[in-house]
């Protein structure tokens, strides 16, 4: 009996990761990202190009898009495409990515 309910408990932990990692596979491919990560200094750059001070968005951008793998379109705004992006703050509660 023991034996069955540990079985049973096994299968079901693995369904739940194999869903798990179905879901993520899709989420990767609906946004165009691979595993691999995106080309950050050249995301960086496009988003810093009109910066009053380039050097310092390209270093916080860089930190970001690190971290999450990902980088909004244009130069400033759409941080709705990237939450990870969005939710990056200082120490001082301000917003840390460009």
């Amino acid at each position: 009996m023991a034996v069955s309910k540990a079985l049973l408990a096994s299968l079901v932990l693995s369904l739940v990761l194999l869903n798990l990692v179905h879901v993520f596979a899709d989420d990767q491919m609906a946004t165009g990202r691979s595993l691999k990560g995106i080309g950050c200094d050249s995301a960086c750059k496009v988003r810093c190009s009109l910066s009053s001070r380039p050097n310092l968005c390209k270093r916080a951008c860089g930190t970001c898009c690190s971290r999450c793998s990902c980088v909004p379109s244009g130069t400033y705004g759409n941080h709705n495409e990237c939450a990870c992006y969005a939710a990056q703050t200082t120490h001082g509660g301000k917003k840390k990515c460009p």
